[in-house]
């Protein structure tokens, strides 16, 4: 029996320093909905194994175990106290990829993905501890953390568009079901017919998940993926080959020389994992102001802890070139639609959290699941991209306060995009200390208007 909370307080837990321990069907209310829609969304996590085989040379069993893994390791976040559903660090896979190239595929860069994504995980571990993590987001500049935002956008967008991306090889496919999938998503007009009648309300509800259920349809009738060979059974992992080919407990440990090459990527990948925590507390934020019913309580130190945590646990028994980031926008956009609508559609954020995860956690296991969705999944990736670009180019919008920071943030975004973060961060820097920012009502009072006008819900939170 799941504790109940009471009207306007906080979900019960368990006090543990920092965390705040919740336990599943004591603490934790399981939602259906989320449920469901995690079971098909496996998808999108399922989409690392072609990255994993590209830029590792790994065997799908093995990429598969790595995928296993991360997700396992996702619970940290909800049974500690997070109110998110936590995913990749996805704007920085293109500049990890681009570091990992630069080693031979074998040992070698394995290990330097190794020692990155450790060093990553230490530098949130001191941040979290320190307290440095929480202060980070106050003392940055509105326009710096506009032009980070915008440009994860902007990365996210690039990583499907690209010669050779995704898009060169679903067209149709992406253009469509991005299309429909953003209606549901996002159009006032959809939202204004919600309530029209059962069907429109179960299609509000179901968030991203017609997208997965569009591209399975659509991809095989256009052409651009194969019918799937649905096979019966429980995926097979590979825990052995990992551990003795991929991990440190078989190849040994990274050369520090390592540790140090790999410490511009790890700031820069910082830079992104910053903005994802803004993006986090923007959405929560949001989201409280339609559900007077729970105090959200997100603490960045707390979260600092839990994502340091995994990225040291996956560099040692899985290294992973989509990192242990403390945010799956394009989900968390789904789960605060969701949430908004009220407790009798999910009770409380924690809940829907880790009702989605043990959906796509038992996706993972049910070979039906896999091989059904195994021909769609850079249709998936492509959309989860689409949608984080989408909302991180609102966020980093309305995180800008004055002509002048957005002026700023488009360049730091730009940069960013073409440069890697390292640049957009030291131009920001730059750009602040010479630009006279001051604060300018009038236009602040445009970008309002305008939002209002389109009738886009809470914009500046977003």
């Amino acid at each position: 029996m799941v504790m109940k909370r009471e009207y306007g307080k906080e979900q019960p837990y368990i006090p543990a320093g920092p965390f705040k321990i919740r336990l599943p069907f004591i603490h934790l209310k399981f939602e259906k909905l989320d449920f469901y829609q995690g079971l098909l969304l496996c998808a999108v996590c399922l989409g690392a194994i072609p990255m994993l085989q590209e830029y590792l040379g790994m065997p799908f069993e093995v990429a598969m175990t790595i995928v296993v893994l991360n997700g396992v390791v996702y619970f940290l976040h909800i049974l500690l106290g997070d109110p998110v559903i936590p995913g990749w660090i996805t704007p920085a896979i293109p500049l990890v990829m681009l570091y990992v190239s630069q080693y031979p595929v074998g040992p070698e860069r394995v290990h330097a993905l190794i020692a990155f994504q450790f060093s990553l995980g230490l530098l949130a571990i001191f941040l979290g501890i320190t307290g440095l993590g929480k202060k980070v987001t106050s003392i940055v500049p509105d326009a710096m953390k506009s032009g980070v935002i915008l440009g994860a956008g902007i990365a996210a967008i690039n990583s499907v568009m690209k010669k050779g991306g995704n898009f060169e090889k679903y067209p149709i496919s992406i253009v469509i079901c991005i299309g429909v999938g953003f209606y549901f998503l996002f159009s006032s007009h959809f939202k204004s017919k919600r309530n029209l009648n059962k069907f429109t309300k179960i299609l509000s509800d179901m968030g991203s998940l017609p997208i997965i259920i569009l591209a399975l349809i659509l991809g095989p009738l256009v052409g651009e993926v194969d019918l799937p060979n649905i096979q019966w059974g429980i995926t097979t992992l590979a825990f052995r080959e990992l551990i003795s080919n991929w991990t440190i407990f078989g190849l040994g440990l990274p050369p520090a020389k390592m540790f140090v090459s790999g410490l511009p990527v790890v700031i820069s990948c910082y830079i992104i994992l910053f903005g994802d925590m803004i993006q986090t507390q923007s959405l929560l934020e949001d989201a409280s102001k339609k559900r007077p019913d729970e105090i959200i309580d997100y603490n960045t130190n707390r979260s600092h802890l839990i994502f340091g945590l995994r990225n040291i646990f996956m560099s040692v028994f899985g290294p992973d070139l989509t990192m242990c980031g403390p945010l799956a926008a394009a989900m968390q956009v789904v789960l605060c639609e969701r949430y908004k609508n009220g407790r009798e559609t999910m009770d409380s954020i924690h809940g829907g959290a880790i009702s989605y995860r043990y959906g796509t956690t038992l996706g993972y296991f049910l070979l039906p699941i896999v091989t059904l969705v195994k021909p769609i999944l850079g249709i998936a990736l492509a959309a989860t991209m689409f949608i984080q670009g989408y909302v991180s180019v609102k966020v980093g919008i309305m995180k800008s306060r004055t002509s002048n920071d957005l002026g700023i943030a488009g360049i730091m975004a730009a940069i960013i995009a073409t440069r890697g973060a390292a640049w957009g961060l030291a131009s920001g820097i730059l750009l602040c200390g010479f630009v006279n920012i001051e604060r300018n009502e009038a236009f602040e009072s445009t970008l309002l208007e305008e939002a209002q006008s389109d009738n886009i819900d809470s914009l500046e939170s977003y």
